[in-house]
């Protein structure tokens, strides 16, 4: 586990302890519930996220984060002829 340093406002914070208390489970428990809910409706954007995570070089992680078009694996090997 890594851990993260999260800033939000008063109210958001309040909110958390509230259903914190009322779910008996940790602040953290829910953030990291809420992130993979969050992520896991973003499927869109799971083949750049993963891209972007199996990026070797900087140069290719810049390459892939300006890019608006993904390619499957069968179009990538036609375009790059392999």
């Amino acid at each position: 586990m890594h851990r993260l340093n999260l800033t939000i406002d008063e109210e958001l914070y309040e909110e958390a302890r509230a259903a914190s208390y009322l779910e008996k489970k940790s602040i953290s428990q829910i953030v990291r519930e809420s992130l993979r809910e969050y992520l896991e409706r973003k499927k869109e954007m799971k083949k750049r996220r993963n891209l972007v995570l199996e990026a070797d070089e900087k140069d290719e992680l810049l390459r892939i984060l300006r890019e608006e078009t993904f390619s499957n694996e069968d179009e990538f090997r036609k375009k790059f002829d392999l």
